[in-house]
């Protein structure tokens, strides 16, 4: 159960991160709520847009730069093929997709905590953990666990990734990545130092959440909820 500081709920928060899209983020969310079907999860995707698209939609508008500087909604369906949808199909609750104009996340914070609150008051009841897809949520606060996926055969890194992967407690490899070679691109010199100072797991495509993963998740269900959104 999320507990309750000072009137302020407080939630066990799992954040899976990774350094450019496709990488698998998604899927591992949804491993993660699959292995935990009795944590009665609320499951989220953040999205941040650049200029020229708004988002109130996510798509291509005339609206002015800072209008729909926030926009959340919470998912219906668990077959309409959305990343939130997958979500519901996973095993989760509830499913949200939080999306703001670049660089407006922090704007955005109150949203959410209001949605959280609202889903704690519709449930009857606290509901006691939280799963984001996210990068940029760790610039505003430390979440419970925090995973991050690495693919070193994709040239792309946010530097929202960059920034984050000291704080990962597990980075997360595919079967197919073959390691941090030499011939692998400039950046995985920063992971293969990682490699030696953070726990690390290789998971293969369709396999289920990996047993250290599950470790670290269970721990954390088991324990307080301390993270204030």
């Amino acid at each position: 159960m999320a507990s309750k500081t000072n009137g302020a709920p407080r939630w066990r928060l799992v954040v899976v991160g990774g350094h450019t899209r496709t990488i698998g983020k998604t899927q591992l969310v949804c491993d993660v709520i699959s292995a935990f079907p009795r944590a009665d999860w609320i499951a989220g995707k953040i999205t941040q847009y650049g200029h020229g698209v708004c988002a109130q939609n996510g798509e291509n508008c005339d609206c002015a730069p800072d209008e729909h500087v926030c926009a959340i909604n919470w998912e219906t369906q668990a077959d309409t093929g959305t990343d939130s949808a997958r979500f519901l199909a996973a095993g989760a609750r509830k499913s949200f997709w939080l999306r703001t104009k670049q660089g407006f996340l922090a704007e955005a914070l109150p949203l959410l905590r209001t949605a959280l609150q609202r889903a704690i008051e519709a449930g009857g009841q606290d509901l006691p953990s939280v799963i984001v897809e996210s990068n940029s949520l760790l610039q505003f606060l430390k979440p419970s666990l925090y995973f991050s996926v690495i693919d070193p055969s994709k040239e792309d890194f946010k530097d929202s990734a960059r920034a984050a992967l000291d704080r990962a407690d597990a980075l997360v490899l595919h079967e197919t990545l073959g390691g941090f070679s030499p011939e692998g691109p400039s950046w995985t010199r920063l992971p293969a130092r990682l490699l030696k100072e953070k726990p690390s797991v290789t998971q293969r495509e369709g396999e289920p959440l990996p047993e250290p993963l599950h470790v670290l998740v269970q721990r954390m269900l088991e324990g307080p909820a301390s993270v204030s959104i």
